[in-house]
């Protein structure tokens, strides 16, 4: 039995007991299908997606040319040379980006929830403007009182409504749209 430890996988590339030291055939096989689905994925994606990606020049026009194909057979035969190209290509890169545009950024929508989370309580609470602007010192405070003036006004308005008709919400946005500006401006600093 080979020294090995106990936690390394069995098709790992060490000799075993007849002297093989490459992955097995098998292995080998699950890999390519895992980068011809891979380019599968590619195929999928628009154009201004693709060019964000680390892409050679030749993968991305393999990649464009599968997006122009109509032909089933000539579909396949074209995913299955992209799979081939994206063997010299940054896989992990490129499932990591994939990975973000799929699932979107769970920081970034926690991010949003927290502002959407903060223009209500300033909707509700005077004291929280006061917190605010301890956490923002530079903020403009009249253009946030203003807004956040209009928006009860707008919710005012809106709570008078009847069935069916349509609720403003100008106000109401440009004040998340207020609060974002104020984060994204402490986040580049």
């Amino acid at each position: 039995m080979p020294n090995t430890p106990a936690n390394t996988p069995p098709d790992a590339a060490e000799p075993d007991d007849h002297g093989y030291d490459r992955p097995s055939k098998s292995q080998v096989k699950r890999d390519m299908l895992a980068l011809q689905d891979l380019g599968k994925q590619l195929v999928e994606l628009s154009t201004d997606r693709l060019k964000q990606l680390p892409l050679s020049e030749k993968l991305y026009d393999a990649v464009r040319q599968a997006q122009r194909t109509t032909s089933r057979e000539g579909l396949r035969r074209q995913i299955h040379y992209v799979g081939k190209l994206m063997r010299d290509a940054d896989a992990d890169a490129i499932r990591t980006q994939l990975d973000i545009w799929e699932n979107g950024s769970r920081e970034q929508t926690r991010a949003m929830h927290r502002l959407e989370a903060l223009r209500d309580l300033l909707l509700k609470d005077d004291e929280a403007l006061t917190g605010l602007l301890d956490a923002y010192p530079g903020a403009d405070i009249q253009h946030l009182r203003t807004l956040i003036r209009a928006s009860r006004k707008e919710a005012q308005s809106n709570a008078a409504l009847h069935a069916g008709q349509d609720p403003q919400r100008k106000h109401y946005r440009a004040l998340f749209q207020a609060i974002k500006a104020l984060n994204d401006s402490t986040e580049k600093e």
